[in-house]
């Protein structure tokens, strides 16, 4: 069968499939670079930057790249590694000796690496960012009220605490915050002008992308959340040219124009397969590409595809998303931003580009992942409903909605205040985060967040022996009642 493209130049129909695939996603914005021998041979904006407004997006404008952040931080480590400073296999407490997991032997054996690997024995823990009030500190503090969810280096959870942990550890080791370490030693000398390590700063900005989100069929202009609190683990913001760059310098091994910047053997070390990862926290693209194996290295995912190892990272926060996707051997990267939430057209923009330069016949991936990621949608929807429809019906609280009220509290989750307001029941996280309780069945109730694009969760109210509420389940965790706040209106 004869080639459908001219050999001389691969991708000369990227151009129109990333337009149709950006309207069939319907994106409001996506900007991708494709880097290819040491040059970027494609890059472009397409669509506005928010919705109900003409500016476009372009090849400056910033975006947030989520956790294509983590393969800076592991980069960081890797620079002051060649400093002598420290070792990958150093444990953690010699550099911090004030950190604490739950379990004492993994706090002992904890090594730098295993920070930067996602094999720590801990559970997901979001719980301590997102949304949340604590500062890095105190999240970091409060993380040895986690529970391990397995043995240390037995499995695979992704986790951004711990990457949050690797970046005080760039800053005990080098004198200097996580965020001016990445600007001054990454940012400045591979040329990322527009890039800035923390979300505020982009805010600032006057060529910056607004997160959406789609509500049934409806798309909108939603808030931004604020991962400052993890920053090394996905704060950084950054345009798609400044981002080609970074791709420049990892498919150069770790150079900028010849200069190296990483010894060859620790830059080997950042793309070295470290831990397998397991079906379930892998990425639903596998059922499409069909890896033989699933790994991830320091700051990178991996899999075989077409008798390449790729090396890929995804970036996912409230209405924006990233990809980075390389083959090494092939000296091809490609990065993709969009500002729609889990808009997995990044995933079909990069399989395209490989393909194209892999000499692979031309498959429809954003066609295929459409349909992909359509029937999980679907399957979603249909486990909601077999939810509605096991509600036991005709039952009431067992109190009064005043009597519920109080603070709730959790070493892990902190306080959360449960109010009556309006005559409905409110619960407040944080002063960010907060929702209205409607009652679902007997004493639980289904949290309604106000950020709509949150979702809902169940919480339950446990009542004790003296007829009120003693415990209250919430965000996986047991909170229990330590005040109460008394209804005045019959005062």
């Amino acid at each position: 069968m004869a080639q459908t493209k001219p050999a001389s130049d691969p991708i000369h129909d990227l151009d129109s499939y990333a337009a149709k695939a950006v309207a069939d996603w319907r994106v409001p914005g996506l900007a991708i670079a494709v880097v290819k021998d040491g040059r970027i041979v494609f890059a472009k904006g397409y669509g506005v930057r928010e919705l109900g407004k003409a500016a476009p997006v372009d090849t400056q404008t910033l975006f947030a790249i989520g956790s294509t952040t983590k393969a800076m931080t592991a980069a960081s480590i890797g620079m002051l590694v060649d400093e002598g400073k420290l070792k990958w296999d150093d444990r953690v407490t010699k550099i911090l000796p004030g950190f604490q997991l739950a379990d004492p032997y993994v706090t002992r054996e904890l090594t730098v690496r295993d920070l930067l690997t996602h094999r720590t024995g801990l559970g997901n823990a979001d719980v301590l960012w997102y949304r949340t009030d604590n500062s890095a500190d105190e999240v970091i503090r409060r993380v040895r009220f986690a529970d391990p969810a397995y043995s240390l280096r037995s499995s695979f959870i992704y986790q951004n605490i711990m990457y949050a942990v690797a970046g005080h550890i760039v800053a005990a080791e080098s004198g200097m915050p996580w965020e001016q370490f990445v600007r001054t030693r990454i940012f400045g000398p591979i040329g990322m002008p527009n890039a800035v390590p923390l979300g505020d700063s982009a805010r600032r900005r006057a060529n910056v992308a607004s997160p959406h989100y789609r509500f049934g069929d409806t798309i909108r202009v939603i808030g931004n959340a604020s991962v400052d609190a993890v920053a090394s683990a996905g704060a950084v913001w950054a345009s798609v040219a400044d981002m080609a760059r970074w791709m420049r310098f990892i498919l150069d091994s770790g150079r900028v124009d010849g200069r190296r910047m990483l010894k060859p053997e620790t830059f080997a070390e950042l793309l070295k397969p470290q831990t397998m990862v397991t079906p379930a926290e892998f990425y639903p693209t596998a059922r499409l590409t069909k890896p033989h194996w699933t790994t991830y290295a320091l700051g990178w995912f991996q899999e075989d595809y077409s008798g390449r190892m790729v090396d890929f990272h995804t970036g996912s926060i409230d209405g924006m998303v990233a990809i980075t996707g390389l083959i090494p051997d092939e000296r091809l990267g490609v990065y993709v931003l969009a500002n729609l939430d889990h808009a997995e057209v990044r995933h079909a923009l990069m399989y395209r580009v490989f393909d194209a330069y892999l000499g692979n016949p031309p498959r429809d991936w954003s066609g295929d992942l459409l349909k992909l990621y359509g029937g999980m949608r679907a399957a979603g929807d249909s486990a909601l409903r077999r939810a509605e429809a096991r509600r036991i019906p005709n039952t009431h609280p067992s109190l009064t909605l005043d009597q519920y009220t109080g603070t709730y509290s959790d070493s892990l989750v902190g306080d959360v205040v449960v109010s009556l307001e309006n005559g409905k029941l409110r619960l407040r996280a944080s002063t960010t985060h907060a929702g209205t309780l409607e009652h679902w069945e007997y004493d639980t109730f289904r949290l309604r967040w106000d950020n709509a694009w949150e979702g809902t969760e169940f919480t339950t109210f446990t009542i004790g022996r003296d007829g009120v509420p003693s415990r209250l389940d919430f965000e996986g965790a047991t909170l229990r009642r330590v005040e109460r706040q008394r209804a005045n209106a019959q005062r």
